[in-house]
């Protein structure tokens, strides 16, 4: 798996209580910012790149598209800020795997506790040695025979949620993959990054 090598800031230095984050991701990881009107250039840019050379496939990108923009645009109603998805390809075999960072309000419960049909594998607390104390949730989940989204592969998520310093607010970091013979390597790579959160 690619080490994370590229530095992300999403503004400038600030005094305490810090006004920014820094993450550490790896190069290849697309990054689709959420504010309004920002990421239709980007989710083209993205899907132009992954189907480029495919003269005939017009109709995967529209499809494509219109679900990363559902995607977009749901994370933005829910706090999100930024998301990466991974172009990673091991040999023939894309990398499927994403992050979403949210800003959760002040006092606004970060939800990381065990819902549904998730089992959860592990909620435990840590510490990112940058930013501070937080919660690690890590769940696996098998879709039902009816699940509408069409998806069959079970989903390995891994959330953090980390207080922001000197405020109620806090951060937090959900990791994804549908790769499920790979999610062990991905788990490991997904604690890279998030050990690389840092406050600016």
């Amino acid at each position: 798996m690619p080490e994370p090598v590229v530095e992300i800031s999403t503004g400038e230095a600030g005094t305490a209580p810090p006004t920014d984050y820094r993450l550490i991701v790896p190069f290849d990881w697309f990054r689709i910012p959420l504010e309004p009107g920002e990421w239709k250039r980007s989710i083209r840019a993205l899907v132009d790149n992954a189907l480029r050379g495919q003269d005939d496939a017009a109709a995967l990108k529209r499809q494509l598209t219109k679900e990363l923009a559902a995607r977009a645009e749901d994370a933005y109603r829910n706090g999100g800020v930024e998301l990466y998805i991974s172009t990673t390809s091991v040999g023939p075999i894309p990398v499927s795997a994403s992050l979403l960072v949210t800003v959760v309000p002040p006092d606004e419960d970060l939800g990381l506790s065990v819902t549904g049909a998730q089992r959860a594998q592990e909620i435990d607390e840590i510490l990112l040695p940058f930013a501070g104390p937080a919660i690690r949730r890590r769940t696996r989940t098998v879709p039902a025979d009816d699940d509408s989204s069409g998806n069959r592969l079970p989903v390995t998520t891994v959330d953090y949620g980390v207080k922001i310093p000197m405020t109620t607010a806090s951060l937090l970091l959900t990791f994804s993959t549908s790769l499920d013979p790979f999610a062990e390597a991905l788990v490991e790579l997904f604690e890279a990054i998030a050990k690389s959160l840092s406050w600016t």
